[in-house]
C-alpha cells in the first residue's frame, strides 16, 4: 500500500477590473504614453518593469478566467478555491496561475456577553460552548466537498504549511485527534452550558427570558465562505437555536464585526480569513494576535478576556522570552493546549490557492501570500514580451478601511497596493521568509550566549557574548511633559543589560534619496515614528489612544534603548530582550524604517484638533473620522491642516526633530506637499518603484504609476522564479510481525522527478502512531549510502503497537522553502504467519 503524500500550506487572495485611463477621471486618456511597447533588458531600467499598474474591484470569481483570457486583466490578486475556475485556469492557454499556502479560513465568535447590550444571551462567551463548536463542525467537509479539495482541515492556531507545524508535529496531531470531529460531546457541553446559563430547550429550540436563542451568523458573500457559513448555520439551527443569516461583502462585514462593538449584539459568528502575507518562520506571536487584546485596537480584540495562564504564555511567546528551544517548544505546546480551550476562533481549514494571471505576465509571488502578500510583487512584476506597459489586477475589495501610515487599513488588498508604494530596509525571500538586505550595507546581531538564534546568510554576522551592556546614551523612554526622549543613564543610574543588540548600517545614499514628491529624505523621518509610538502610549498627550497601549507595552517590556551611531552612512544600534530563531528575522523587526515626517505632521495636527483619529477605535471613542490619507472627509481636515502647517513652518515634537531638519527643511516639505496635493487629490507620499497617481472611491479604483527615480536596476530581485518544494513518496511493507527484528520503509524525495540534493534537507522526522491514533515514538529519518533516506523500526518499537492498523508519517523541510512535505504510510501489525491476499486490503 502506497500513499503520495501532501504538502500542507495555504495562500491568498483574488480579483480583477480594467479602465483605459492614467489620470484626471476613469474616462480620461493616459497622461503619457504607458502602451509599454518597447523591448530591452530589464538591467537597463531603473525601478519598476511596467509603467502603469491599474487596481479595480470585481467580486465574482467566475468571470476571472474569461477576462485574464479576453486580455483585459493581467492579475486576480486573491486566490481561487472554487474548482471550476481553477480547472479551466489549469487547462488554458493564455492563462496561468501561481500557487500559495498562506491562507486560512475560520469561524470568529463574539466573546461578549453572556448578556448582551440588547438583553439577548450570547452562547459564546462561554469558554466551553466555543470549545464545543471544534467537536460540531466536520472540518474534512468543509475542506473537500465545499472547497473541492483545495484546502486541508485545520484545527489549531498555527498554518499547517509553516515550519512550527513540522516541529511540534507530535502535540498538533494529539490536538487533532482531541478535537476531532464529534457531535454527540459537542451536543452534550452545549447543553449542559446553556442550562447553567439559564436557558431552556422547549420543543427542540433554546429559549431565554422568553425568547428564543437567536443567533446572527455574519457569512462573507464573495467566494466559499458563503457556503460555509450556511454550513455553519445550519448546524447551529439544528442544535435548536434560531439563525438569523447576514451575508456581507468584505467591507460591509468589517462596520459590523472590526468597526462595532461586540457587545451591541449585532454578530455571534463570522466567517473570517486570514492571511500570512509572508512564509513565517516563527508563528509564536499567534497566540498573543488572534487570543488577547494585544492583538489589534479595534472593539473585538479589546473584549477577549482570556485565561490568565494563556495570556502569560502569549505575552512570553510574543516577547520571546524563553532561553531555548526546547523551553520555546513547551510554552508553544501548552500555549496551543489552552487556545483550543479558548477558542476565540474556530480553525477551519487552510487553503491551496491558485492565484490568476496572464500567461505572459511573471512576477514574484509569495509560497505564503500569494501575489497579493508578496514584498516582491512590485519589483518583479512584468511582461515576458516587453518591457513597460500596463498591468490590470483585480480584487475582491478595495479601499476597505482608511488608509494612514500610522493604524490605517490592515485589509490584505489595501496593504497589498500600499507595499508597492514604500520601499523598506530588507525584504523577505518568498519561499524561505528569510529577509535580504534592500537598503541597508550590513548588520551585526550580537546576542546573549545561550539564547537559541541562528544565521543562515552572510549578509549579516551573529556574534554571542556574556553580558550586553546598553551604552547610558542609549534612548529608551519619553517625557511627554518636556518633549524629549529618556536616556538609559536618565531612568537606569545602575545600567541596563539586553539579550540582543542590533547594529545596522544604511546605504551611503539613503538619506540622499527622494520621497515621490520631490523632497529629500532627512533623519527626522527615522526620528518621528519613534516618537509616536511613544506619544500614543503617553496618556498626558492628546495623541493618546488606549487601543495602542497593549501592542506598547509588550515592546516596552523587551525594549531596551537605541541611538543613532553615525549619520554618514547611517548607522542605528538597537537593544532589546526580544529574539526571534533567525538572526534576519531579528534585523528585520529591529531596523527602522522612514516615514515623510511632513504628511505624519498633517495627522498629528488634525488628531490634536480633535477632528480626525489615525486609529478607528479612537475615531469611534472620540465620534471623529477614521483618518485617511486618500479619500473622503479626511482630505478637507488635512487641507486646512497643511495650510495652517505651511503659514507657521510647524515641526511636531520640534525639541526632538529641529536637530534632525536641514535647513529650510519644512518650507520646502510642505511646498511640495501642497503641489502634489493639488496635482493628485491625495496625500499619500512615499518613496517605492511606484507613486500612487490617482485614487477613485467611488469606482473603487486605484491607479499606481512607476516612479522614474527609484535608485535600483530592474532585475534586482528577478531571481525569484520558481520555487523547490520537495516531492515525497514513502514505500514500505503493508503487513509486520512481531517476529522481525526491523522493518524499513524507504522515503523518497525529488523535485521535478530528480532526487531532492540531500545537503537541502534540513530534517526528514517520523512519527508513528497506532490503531488508535496514538502517537507511539518519533524520531529522525536516516540517509542512507544510496542517497536515498529511509525510516527503520526496531522489533521494540513494532511490539508496542499491538495488532492492527498503524500509521508512519514523516515531515520534511527544506532549506530551500519554508513549507513542509509530508508523507504517510499505513501498515498492519499481524500474527506471526498470518499471511493476507491483496484482496483482503
Amino acid at each position: 500500500m502506497r500513499k503520495l503524500l501532501f504538502l500542507l500550506a495555504a495562500g491568498l487572495l483574488v480579483v480583477i477590473l480594467a479602465f483605459r485611463f492614467g489620470g484626471g477621471s476613469p474616462s480620461d486618456p493616459p497622461a503619457g504614453d504607458v502602451s509599454g511597447e518597447s523591448d530591452g533588458d530589464p538591467g537597463d531600467r531603473r525601478g519598476a518593469l511596467v509603467d502603469e499598474v491599474v487596481f479595480s474591484q470585481e467580486s465574482d470569481v467566475g468571470k476571472v478566467a474569461g477576462l485574464i483570457e479576453g486580455g483585459s486583466h493581467h492579475v486576480f490578486a486573491q486566490g481561487v478555491t472554487n474548482n471550476t475556475v481553477f480547472n479551466r485556469l489549469r487547462d488554458s492557454s493564455r492563462a496561468d496561475y501561481e500557487q500559495a499556502y498562506g491562507t486560512s479560513g475560520e469561524l470568529t465568535l463574539n466573546p461578549a456577553g453572556p448578556e448582551l447590550d440588547t438583553g439577548e444571551l450570547n452562547p459564546f462567551a462561554v469558554r466551553e460552548i466555543r470549545e464545543a463548536m471544534n467537536w460540531l463542525i466536520n472540518r474534512r467537509h468543509i475542506a473537500e466537498e465545499i472547497y473541492g479539495g483545495l484546502a486541508v482541515p485545520r484545527t489549531l492556531p498555527i498554518n499547517t504549511a509553516f515550519p512550527d507545524y513540522a516541529r511540534l508535529a507530535d502535540t498538533a496531531r494529539a490536538l487533532e485527534l482531541e478535537y476531532g470531529y464529534d457531535p454527540e460531546r459537542a451536543r452534550e457541553v452545549i447543553r449542559e452550558e446553556m442550562e447553567a446559563l439559564g436557558a431552556t430547550l422547549e420543543r427542540g429550540r433554546w429559549m431565554y427570558d422568553g425568547r428564543p436563542v437567536r443567533l446572527i451568523v455574519l457569512i462573507r458573500s464573495e467566494d466559499a465562505r458563503t457556503r460555509v457559513g450556511d454550513y455553519v448555520a445550519n448546524l447551529l439551527e439544528d442544535e435548536g437555536f434560531r439563525v438569523e443569516r447576514q451575508y456581507r461583502t468584505a467591507e460591509e462585514a468589517s462596520r459590523i464585526w472590526i468597526g462595532g462593538d461586540p457587545a451591541a449584539g449585532r454578530w455571534h459568528a463570522y466567517t473570517g480569513s486570514w492571511v500570512s502575507p509572508v512564509i513565517s518562520r516563527d508563528v509564536s506571536d499567534n497566540l498573543s494576535f488572534y487570543y488577547t487584546p494585544r492583538g489589534r485596537p479595534e472593539p473585538l480584540w479589546q473584549a477577549y478576556d482570556p485565561d490568565p495562564e494563556l495570556d502569560e504564555i502569549a505575552e512570553r511567546l510574543q516577547r520571546r522570552d524563553y532561553g531555548s528551544s526546547e523551553e520555546r517548544r513547551e510554552l508553544m505546546a501548552r500555549g496551543m493546549e489552552l487556545a483550543m480551550r479558548d477558542s476565540a476562533r474556530i480553525w477551519l481549514v487552510d487553503q491551496v490557492n491558485a492565484i490568476p494571471r496572464a500567461e505572459n505576465v511573471e512576477l514574484a509571488a509569495d509560497l505564503a501570500g500569494g501575489i497579493a502578500g508578496s514584498r516582491l510583487w512590485p519589483y518583479t512584476l512584468r511582461f515576458r514580451d516587453r518591457i513597460g506597459g500596463r498591468a490590470v489586477f483585480a480584487a475582491p475589495s478595495l479601499l476597505t478601511e482608511p488608509w494612514n501610515p500610522v493604524a490605517g487599513s490592515n485589509w490584505l488588498f489595501d496593504t497589498m497596493i500600499i507595499r508597492a508604494l514604500g520601499d523598506s530596509p530588507l525584504l523577505p525571500d518568498p519561499f524561505t521568509g528569510l529577509y535580504w538586505p534592500q537598503r541597508i550595507a550590513s548588520a551585526e546581531v550580537t546576542v546573549q550566549e545561550g539564547v537559541p538564534v541562528e544565521r543562515t546568510h552572510d549578509w549579516l554576522s551573529l556574534e554571542f557574548a556574556e553580558e550586553i551592556q546598553v551604552p547610558d546614551d542609549a534612548l529608551i523612554d519619553w517625557d511627554g511633559e518636556a518633549s524629549r526622549f529618556i536616556t538609559v543613564g536618565e531612568k537606569h543610574e545602575d545600567g541596563v543589560t539586553a539579550r540582543t543588540r542590533t547594529r545596522v548600517v544604511y546605504e551611503d545614499d539613503y538619506l540622499e534619496r527622494r520621497w515621490h514628491d520631490g523632497t529629500q529624505v532627512s533623519m527626522a523621518d527615522v526620528v518621528l515614528p519613534w516618537v509616536l509610538n511613544f506619544a500614543r502610549a503617553d496618556e498626558a498627550s492628546s495623541l493618546f489612544d488606549p487601543s495602542h497601549m497593549p501592542s506598547f507595552e509588550v515592546f516596552q517590556r523587551h525594549f531596551r534603548g537605541w541611538r543613532i551611531v553615525a549619520t554618514d552612512p547611517l548607522e542605528i544600534e538597537i537593544y532589546s530582550d526580544q529574539i526571534f530563531p533567525d538572526a534576519e528575522s531579528i534585523v528585520a523587526q529591529r531596523t527602522p524604517s522612514a516615514q515623510p515626517w511632513h504628511t505624519l505632521a498633517l495627522g498629528i495636527l488634525a488628531e490634536r484638533s480633535g477632528e480626525l483619529a489615525f486609529s478607528s477605535n479612537k475615531a469611534d471613542r472620540m465620534e471623529v473620522d477614521w483618518m485617511s490619507l486618500i479619500a473622503g472627509p479626511s482630505l478637507g481636515v488635512l487641507r486646512r491642516g497643511l495650510e495652517t502647517a505651511s503659514e507657521v513652518g510647524f515641526v511636531p515634537y520640534a525639541n526632538v526633530l529641529t536637530e534632525h531638519l536641514r535647513d529650510g527643511e519644512p518650507e520646502a516639505r510642505y511646498a511640495a506637499l501642497a503641489d502634489w496635493y493639488a496635482e493628485r487629490n491625495h496625500f499619500w507620499v512615499g518613496d517605492g518603484p511606484f507613486y500612487l497617481h490617482a485614487v477613485y472611491p467611488v469606482e473603487r479604483t486605484v491607479v499606481l504609476r512607476r516612479y522614474e527615480d527609484f535608485p535600483d536596476r530592474a532585475d534586482k530581485w528577478l531571481r525569484f522564479t520558481r520555487p523547490r518544494i520537495p516531492e515525497v513518496v514513502m514505500d514500505g511493507p503493508m503487513t509486520v510481525t512481531p517476529d522481525d527484528d526491523s522493518v524499513r520503509f524507504p522515503v523518497h524525495i525529488t523535485y521535478d522527478g530528480e532526487p531532492y540534493e540531500a545537503e537541502a534537507i534540513e530534517q526528514v522526522q517520523y512519527l508513528l502512531f497506532d490503531g488508535d491514533g496514538q502517537l507511539r515514538h518519533r524520531g529522525e529519518a536516516e540517509r542512507g549510502d544510496d542517497g536515498g533516506w529511509h525510516v527503520d523500526l526496531s522489533r521494540e518499537e513494532l511490539a508496542e503497537l499491538g495488532f492492527g492498523a498503524n500509521s508512519l508519517e514523516v515531515a520534511i523541510t527544506s532549506r530551500d522553502v519554508a513549507l513542509p512535505a509530508f508523507a504517510s504510510h499505513a501498515f498492519a501489525t499481524v500474527p506471526a504467519g498470518t499471511q493476507l491476499l491483496e484482496d483482503d486490503l
